[in-house]
């Protein structure tokens, strides 16, 4: 798997996630899916992502969108 696969699926995972904590527990959760888009977005601007970073330091092949 690819850091850029990596960061696609953990996003997705954490916007789920936070999804399933908003309707289950407090709708305070979906600030977290705000700031997952933020931090998206932010990254295709800036090519900036730290979860990237942590993937690359844990050993994932550099893809072509965090290289």
């Amino acid at each position: 798997m690819s850091v850029d696969r990596a960061v696609m699926m953990f996003a997705g995972f954490m916007v789920l996630l936070s999804l399933a904590l908003g309707v289950f527990v407090s709708p305070y959760w979906l600030w977290l899916t705000a700031f997952v888009g933020v931090n998206l977005m932010q990254a295709a601007v800036t090519g900036f992502c730290p979860a990237a970073l942590i993937f690359k330091k844990l050993g994932l092949k550099v893809g072509c969108a965090f290289s």
